[in-house]
């Protein structure tokens, strides 16, 4: 049951609007359900002899602003209380006077009219379609005085969550405060009277996130939202520090023909400039010590920014389970990074990256303070993918994409188990729905690379693909059957160790290594994941068809474990796209 709250000055308009036929022709047998006394006039269902609608709306109205009138200037200039509440697709038709009890219950936790107060406003609850009422107060006391309205959308929402439990309704996620505002009615009718496809505000809510992704200071992401297309006014203080800042779509004006302006934290509750610039806070220094691309002449920027990304991602994963702060700046990191990859993503997969982008942006905020310096290596990631350019898609550019996807996959899982053990409902759906958008991008830019890898498995010789097949039966027995007893086919998987051992790695400590970067849980195809991670640890292309890089003069194969008192002591050790990137977790079996 969802609660959508406004506030007006035309008691009037509002009722005619109610009574009328809707701007689809949707309203049908439009009456009242309740009213402040249960005897007011009902312009729907009047039943005195050749009632004039007109007439009763007027009397209707009348009724309602009484109050009001005798209130004078003590009156609130927005007077009219309006609230839509809906139930769920899915939920059973209720009566009116189910209807009725509900906008009781609503106006009594909204302190509007509060159950068994003879002077509380004045209120109807009309009815013209079978899955919402609208509740239309007027705010003045029969005393006189204003009603107190603080968080009456909180209150009505908690209320709603109880009426779903009593009535048997679809149960909705409870909010926590931190979710974007909805756009309103009004802004929604906008939309569809203009021809847009969604309404002003989350067009400009997504330009504003994809700004932030692919900026590193202040000014460059003003400037982005300038290249973006968007009008940008910027709030300054007398010593002409920026306080904040409104943004307009061009050619968006109200019926004054003035820009609809939209200030940053009304977007969304992290997108005012203070916490934004939280997020760009980075220095020279700290970039340096970020983890290093891949470097190869035969690849290109978007594939070496989407290699190197996934490197840190993957440690996104593992620092999830760690403390709350620092787990929650990883969402934060993880958000702007689905941003970038969906800005530059080619089109057979920028649907789904962008769906999944959208989704996910519900789970970078909760009530858990993040600490931003933590997520500083995901934004330099997502900033180097913007400024890589877009991936064509083909060869290494849609190898590294689907390399990268596979990871945000496990991402998004993680951050939805996160969101679940702290009471999180809303972001934890969230979460979900994205990782559903990230695996249906990550079939479309997976399907040549993993098909070419396939080949390359059944093209080996018997006595190679035995040896391989022994390495995975050793390290991981279960791998090749899946819980519901169905064989998978590890042929991707076999040429890439195959390749990984012509480059001068040991097959089996490096599918171990691979397995120890993380649990395998989560992972809807556990052979594409360990592909993947095979293929970074190694340095193996992401696409069989290009050059492999070939080790360094003067470096070790990975055919010993790795010296990680040393590595410790490096920079970037915990973070570079190397044999020993995230702590290692066991497998569970």
């Amino acid at each position: 049951m969802v609660p959508d709250i406004g506030r007006g000055s035309r008691t009037h308009g509002l009722l005619v609007y109610l009574y009328g036929p809707g701007r689809r022709e949707e309203h049908t047998d439009a009456h009242l359900v309740g009213s402040w006394d249960g005897f007011a006039p009902d312009p729907g269902r009047d039943p005195s002899p050749d009632p004039d609608p007109k007439v009763t709306l007027a009397r209707l109205t009348a009724a309602l602003d009484l109050r009001v009138k005798q209130a004078g200037d003590r009156a609130p200039a927005k007077h009219v209380w309006h609230c839509s509440v809906r139930t769920a697709p899915g939920d059973r038709r209720l009566s009116d006077e189910e209807w009725n009890a509900v906008a009781q219950r609503i106006l009594h936790a909204t302190n509007i009219a509060p159950e068994g107060d003879p002077d509380s406003c004045r209120w109807i609850a009309v009815r013209h379609a079978e899955d919402h009422i609208h509740i239309v107060a007027t705010l003045v006391r029969g005393d006189l005085r204003n009603p107190r309205l603080n968080y009456d959308f909180n209150k009505a929402q908690a209320e709603c969550r109880r009426i779903e439990k009593e009535m048997s309704l679809r149960r909705l996620n409870a909010g926590d405060g931190t979710a974007a505002k909805n756009p309103t009615s009004a802004e929604k009718f906008k939309a569809e009277r203009t021809g847009r496809p969604e309404t002003s505000r989350e067009t400009l809510r997504e330009a504003v996130r994809q700004a932030i992704a692919g900026a590193a200071t202040e000014a460059e992401f003003f400037t982005r939202l300038h290249e973006a297309g968007l009008r940008v006014k910027v709030r300054h203080a007398p010593s002409g520090d920026a306080l904040g800042y409104n943004v307009a779509l061009p050619g968006d004006r109200n019926r004054h023909g003035e820009p609809v302006w939209y200030p940053g934290s009304k977007l969304a509750p992290d997108l005012s400039l203070p916490k934004i610039r939280l997020r760009l806070t980075d220095s020279p220094a700290e970039r340096a010590t970020q983890p290093e691309a891949v470097s190869t002449a035969n690849w290109s920027p978007p594939a070496r920014a989407r290699r190197s990304a996934t490197g840190i991602a993957e440690r996104a994963v593992v620092l999830l389970d760690h403390d709350d702060g620092e787990a929650a700046a990883q969402l934060v990191g993880a958000g702007e990074l689905l941003d970038a990859l969906a800005q530059t993503s080619p089109a057979a997969t920028r649907t789904e990256l962008a769906a999944a982008a959208r989704s996910f942006e519900r789970a970078t905020r909760s009530h858990v303070r993040a600490e931003h310096a933590e997520s500083r290596a995901l934004h330099s990631a997502a900033r180097g993918i913007i400024q890589a350019g877009g991936a064509l898609g083909r060869g290494e550019d849609g190898g590294t994409t689907a390399m990268l996807v596979s990871t945000l996959v496990l991402v998004t899982l993680a951050a939805a188990r996160w969101h679940s053990a702290r009471g999180h409902a809303q972001q934890a759906h969230a979460s979900r729905q994205a990782a559903e958008h990230l695996r249906t991008a990550y079939r479309q830019a997976a399907v040549t690379p993993m098909r070419k890898l396939h080949d390359q498995g059944l093209a080996l010789p018997e006595a190679q693909r035995r040896a391989h097949e022994a390495t995975l039966s050793a390290v991981l027995p279960e791998h090749g059957v899946r819980a519901n007893g169905t064989p998978t086919k590890t042929d991707a998987l076999i040429a890439t160790l195959a390749q990984a051992e012509q480059e001068g790695h040991d097959p089996e400590t490096l599918l171990r290594q691979a397995i120890n970067l993380r649990e395998l849980d989560t992972a809807e195809d556990v052979n594409d994941v360990l592909v993947w991670r095979l293929r970074r640890l190694a340095q193996l292309p992401a696409h069989p068809g290009a050059a492999p890089r070939r080790p360094q003069a003067g470096t070790r194969p990975a055919k010993t474990s790795t010296n990680r008192t040393s590595e410790r002591n490096a920079p970037a050790a915990a973070a570079r796209p190397a044999v020993s990137d995230p702590p290692s977790r066991p497998l569970r079996r």
